[in-house]
């Protein structure tokens, strides 16, 4: 291996031992007679300290090197408490790795800023920030608090298919593609697989999902490619089975993230409360009147971008559910109350992260309900089968893995909470 220790692995029994440690070299401080290297690796930064009178050779090399050059280096670990960690490594030789080109097209520790396309362009460079490694160190967290809960509930994690022959929530703004001689498409949630399965017995699962959607929004909380925590499951009561699950995750993930994590919220200068349950409940009917004499919002219209954050202004609550919407602004499998969905949406702070409701488990209302939204019956042939031998009462909902870090972190645009974002004009890198 290139080498024997990681920045962090470092500790007293290695002082006065021989080292290798390899990374990028994040900045060189050349003093004449001596230089000071600083290398970055996953774990965090080493200081190389290189006397020109004790390795000239070497030092004349490494002074040479261009920022964000990935070298190996090997020398003697030492005890010096006025530099970070409180030791420093005596370079006894060194391998570059790869050379780096100058100038850099984006400053990993520079003071003056790029604009945010440029560091999307240059993700690859832009991720090296502390900043940026730390929000997807979280992200992990997040994922791994959410197996742990999960998996404790009895849920079984499942993968459905990305493709298929129609949209699956009967809307129009989907991808399409030529899939060998037939029209397909990306599915926009994993929806109805989950309903499907729900019907097999394995009556709790969940997924990692991707959700594809082509919506030409341009706004700092939409991407056209994105992830969430999906799940379903079935023998509930009604909606507030579900509703439970979504708030208990939510505060475990919260727990979790603030004790294994806090290092990251400290780099981010985040710290988030740990949210009490249950969560505040307020009807679509009891929003509606809280904002009626701030917005032009109707009753039966989605509550949008401004209405979210207006209500969530006027509840002063961190985290809430909105229940009970009008049934005509909810998908066809949401289960009717009366005129009402027995469906919700959980916020935080004021942005809608999660949607879910109690569905339809009757064929013949399911049928009823597409009739009516004037569906094609047939292009869903193969979801209504599996309600017609034995499907149990079910419900479930997707929360939005980005939203949630965006607004957890407050970074201020969900593009810095994935990887290499997809948005109406970005599709590279």
């Amino acid at each position: 291996m290139l080498r024997t220790h990681y920045s962090q692995d470092v500790d007293t029994k290695d002082y006065g031992s021989t080292v290798t440690v390899a990374g990028w070299i994040e900045d060189i401080r050349n003093l004449g007679g001596i230089a000071f290297l600083i290398l970055r690796d996953r774990t965090g930064k080493i200081q190389v300290t290189v006397i020109k009178k004790e390795t000239p050779e070497l030092f004349k090399e490494l002074v040479s090197l261009s920022r964000e050059t990935v070298v190996s280096i090997t020398g003697l670990c030492q005890e010096n408490t006025q530099v970070m960690n409180n030791w420093e490594i005596l370079p006894q030789q060194a391998h570059i790795l790869s050379l780096a080109e100058s100038p850099l097209p984006l400053g990993v520790i520079d003071k003056v800023g790029a604009d945010f396309d440029t560091t999307l362009d240059n993700r690859f460079i832009d991720l090296r920030k502390k900043e940026n490694q730390s929000i997807f160190a979280i992200r992990d967290a997040f994922l791994t608090a959410t197996h742990h809960f999960l998996h404790s509930q009895g849920f079984l994690e499942i993968h459905t298919p990305k493709i298929t022959t129609t949209s699956p929530e009967g809307g129009t703004e989907v991808f399409s593609l030529q899939y060998f001689d037939r029209k397909a498409y990306l599915v926009q949630s994993p929806q109805l697989y989950k309903q499907i399965m729900m019907a097999t017995g394995f009556d709790r699962v969940y997924e990692i999902a991707w959700y594809f959607r082509a919506e030409e929004h341009d706004t700092s909380r939409h991407l056209n490619e994105s992830t969430a925590i999906d799940l379903e499951m079935a023998f509930i009561d009604n909606e507030e089975d579900i509703m439970k699950m979504a708030e208990d995750l939510t505060q475990y993930i919260m727990i979790y993230l603030t004790t294994q994590r806090k290092s990251d919220m400290d780099i981010l200068a985040t710290s988030p409360e740990i949210p009490q349950t249950p969560f505040t409940r307020i009807t679509y009917d009891e929003a509606l009147d809280l904002i009626q004499k701030k917005t032009d919002m109707t009753w039966g219209d989605d509550f949008g971008t401004l209405e979210e954050r207006l209500i969530g202004e006027t509840l002063q609550e961190t985290f809430y559910f909105i229940t009970q919407y009008p049934l005509e602004t909810k998908p066809f499998y949401s289960m009717p109350n009366g005129k009402y969905a027995r469906s919700f949406d959980l916020s935080y702070q004021g942005v809608e992260i999660a949607s879910g409701a109690q569905r339809i488990h009757q064929h013949d209302l399911l049928q009823k309900r597409m009739a009516h939204m004037a569906m094609d019956i047939d292009n869903f042939s193969e979801y209504l089968k599996a309600f017609r031998y034995g499907m149990p009462p079910h419900g479930g909902f997707g929360l939005g893995i980005e939203r949630f870090l965006m607004e957890l972190l407050q970074v201020g645009n969900i593009r810095k909470c994935i990887l290499f974002p997809r948005d109406r004009t970005r599709l590279t890198p």
